[in-house]
């Protein structure tokens, strides 16, 4: 994204904003409103199935006898609260005796309230600002524990997919099974990484008897969508030698809330797991992706946030140009997931998998009022930009398991060494572009910039060695963990070789935590824990490569589950720094140095439960004290930073009918309230906080289903964020989803 409102500060990041606007209808509808785990009810292994000659001489296939095989860290979760996660361990670990806040949402809550993307299927999660740009096709941002995760916090499959410049990874929702949050610094598992925490989104997998489902829908804005999700054993043989398969796929056509802007997709992602034996398990796991759409409007604070002499920017204008503008993405993935159990203490695994991904960029995005605005002329500012990077990225984890006793303590270690190989050829170019009359707009006629002011070729190699051992002693669950990561990033730039750089770094991190476990399911919890995320560029004051920035964290929580329910709650308080941050150099605007600290102290609650036969809930409430500790510029000093609110929260209530005449009707309804932010370091421009609901109803008869999902219900207009007074961003208006689905 375009991080600025300047040429300079279009330079490597995009940044945003967003603001509010809250209705009395939505909030008399508040008050009306009174991982990797799951367990798996549809998740089953077959028992070992002798094979048969058939008449024709053909392998024939035996009926195969199922059974549960309970929960795992990475299978579906049972309704909306699972009880197992991989995420804050890499091992199967149910989530009470895991002394880190970790959120999960399952395929059921992603399909109930019909998110379409990961940050939307996160919207009722706290500790995560979804949508931190307001409303955009185009990328999956968000901010944990206040600070922005979308460049090193996005994971797959434990795997992360980094980002850097405006090469972004996106994932579809549909190849989905869910989606952790995992809260606070964790690079002592994951390496270089956001200290406020991570994303980990695991894949659907080949299931072990057939399945299938189709499905179609379309909203209010002519966006439809047909997928599909097939899966089940592919042959059965001797010995337990078992192949299963799942393909799935979904294509997406048509428009947005904003006047030229669609929003296509093509996604496809075939998987294959072969078990040789009841020992050894590969999953090779691949998927293809092209998203077409546009650029994302750059408003200014006058016209959006408070009115301008003309009034407010309609929120379906779109600022760019049309047939101009585009943004094109095309990534592919390809990787295996291998485990072996060596016998009942090892097991050794290995992850890998190699990521391609390429952006076609043009737009013209705003810079500002040209000059100061009136009821008939509002002359947008627009810089004309284009960027096309090329990106591969190569990951492999592998890892080393090993469970224990030393007299009366209980271990599980863990041995890890990682590698991580990210490349990138960036281009960016930047010229201004024709200005737009906000409010009679005429598109005048633009052409792509031919100025380049990036032209580079950057590698980063990552080595990672860690260790952990999760000790049990009784009630008590001590977890030791350390890391010694080994980086080198290598930066040539065409334009100025001046500024190319070879450089290198060594960090270690650490985690300790202790939680214990009572046997009536309440879990107090106390860790510390540190982070570092390397950088890429230059410090303009030493002209030496970029130190990473790190993070520590004291964190202290509780954690129930009744025993006997599904259901579960947590609340956590935490007191997190971030250090080596970027700041302005006040000597010269035009340089960035790392001077910075923000601290973010705060308290998360949580709850998801099944309180009744077909009544699912999910709560969430996040407050924060964000705070600027350090810059060089003083006046920054005690500052909030800008388009972080300090508080938002979520409610959501489902009820399907369990039997009689309206067995399978139901209804859920949800409301989402985000505080104020900031459009400026100074503090003194707000953005207002709003509130908004989401309903839906739906009905499943035998096979099939059809649902109505409305989002933001009362079509609340409201600003999102901005990230700077030139740069705001509306959020989602009243979007309704009408779908039907068929299962076999």
């Amino acid at each position: 994204m375009i991080e600025a409102s300047t040429a300079s500060e279009a330079r490597g990041r995009d940044t945003k904003g967003r603001s509010p606007g809250s209705s009395k209808r939505a909030r008399a509808f508040l008050n009306l409103m009174l991982v990797s785990t799951g367990l798996s009810s549809g998740l089953v292994l077959p028992a070992l199935a002798q094979t048969a000659p058939a008449a024709n001489g053909a392998t024939q296939l035996e009926t195969i006898t199922v059974e549960g095989q309970g929960e795992t860290a990475t299978g579906p979760v049972n309704g909306y609260v699972a009880t197992r996660s991989a995420s804050g361990s890499k091992t199967d670990t149910p989530v009470i005796e895991t002394p880190q806040a970790i959120s999960v949402v399952g395929r059921q809550q992603i399909e109930d309230q019909r998110a379409q993307s990961v940050v939307e299927a996160t919207r009722y999660s706290p500790g995560i600002r979804s949508e931190s740009f307001g409303s955009d096709p185009r990328n999956d941002w968000f901010l944990i524990r206040g600070f922005p995760a979308q460049t090193s916090g996005y994971y797959l499959d434990g795997l992360q997919l980094y980002s850097t410049s405006f090469a972004t990874f996106k994932l579809e929702p549909w190849g989905l099974e869910r989606i952790e949050v995992l809260r606070g610094p964790s690079s002592v598992l994951y390496g270089g990484g956001n200290p406020g925490g991570l994303i980990n989104a695991i894949s659907k997998k080949p299931t072990t008897t057939p399945q299938g489902m189709v499905e179609f829908g379309i909203n209010n804005y002519g966006n439809a969508y047909g997928a599909f999700d097939v899966s089940g054993p592919l042959a059965v043989g001797a010995g337990g030698n078992q192949l299963f398969y799942r393909v799935l796929g979904l294509g997406r056509v048509g428009g947005t809330q904003t006047e030229y802007t669609d929003e296509d997709r093509a996604f496809i992602a075939p998987s294959l797991t072969w078990k040789p034996n009841d020992d050894t398990t590969l999953t090779i796991l691949g998927s293809y992706q092209r998203d077409k759409t546009n650029g994302q409007n750059f408003l200014p604070y006058v016209g959006t946030v408070v009115p301008a002499p003309f009034g407010r920017i309609p929120t379906k204008l779109f600022t760019s140009n049309p047939g101009f503008d585009k943004f094109e993405r095309e990534q592919a993935m390809i990787g295996y997931q291998l485990e072996h159990r060596v016998n009942d203490a090892w097991t050794v695994r290995q992850n890998l998998r190699y990521n391609y991904l390429s952006v076609d960029f043009n737009t013209l995005y705003g810079l500002g009022y040209a000059s100061p605005p009136t009821a008939s002329e509002a002359l947008l500012s627009r810089g004309n930009f284009v960027t096309t990077p090329r990106v591969g990225q190569f990951t492999v984890d592998n890892q080393a398991e090993v469970k224990f006793s030393t007299g009366p303590l209980q271990h599980t270690m863990l041995f890890g060494l990682d590698y991580k190989r990210y490349r990138i050829d960036d281009e960016q170019g930047f010229e201004m572009g024709p200005s737009l009359n906000l409010v009679y707009p005429i598109y005048t006629p633009a052409f792509p910039t031919l100025s380049r002011y990036t032209l580079s070729n950057i590698v980063q190699n990552q080595l990672g060695a860690y260790v952990q051992d999760q000790i049990r002693f009784d009630r008590f669950t001590l977890v030791l963990s350390g890391r010694h990561d080994w980086v080198n990033t290598d930066s040539k730039n065409y334009l100025f070789p001046a500024s190319s750089f070879d450089g290198d770094e060594r960090k270690f991190s650490g985690r300790v935590g202790l939680i214990y476990n009572t046997d009536f399911g309440l879990a107090p919890y106390v860790a510390y824990s540190k982070s570092f995320d390397p950088q890429i560029g230059l410090n303009s004051a030493t002209q030496q490569p970029l130190a990473p920035e790190t993070g520590e964290q004291i964190e202290a929580g509780l954690k129930y589950q009744p025993v006997g329910m599904r259901s579960f709650v947590s609340a956590s308080v935490f007191n997190l720094k971030r250090q080596n941050v970027l700041t302005t150099d006040p000597a010269n605007i035009l340089n960035q140095i790392q001077t910075g600290e923000v601290r973010s102290q705060g308290i998360e609650l949580e709850a998801n439960a099944n309180l009744l036969d077909g009544l699912d809930l999910v709560g969430a409430y996040t407050v924060y004290d964000l705070e600027t500790t350090k810059d060089l510029n003083v006046a920054n000093i005690g500052k909030v930073p800008v388009g972080v609110p300090e508080s938002f929260g979520s409610l959501w209530l489902n009820y399907t009918v369990q039997d009689g005449t309206l067995k399978g009707f139901g209804v859920g309804a949800g409301v989402r309230f985000v505080g104020r932010s900031f459009a400026d370091q100074a503090n003194t421009y707000r953005v207002p906080g709003y509130t908004v609901a989401d309903a839906t109803i739906h009905y499943e008869r035998d096979n099939w289903r059809a649902a109505l999902n409305v989002s933001n219900l009362f079509d609340e207009v409201y600003v999102g964020s901005c990230s700077s007074t030139s740069a705001c961003f509306y959020g989602d208006r009243r979007k309704a989803t009408v779908s039907v689905s068929y299962k076999w």
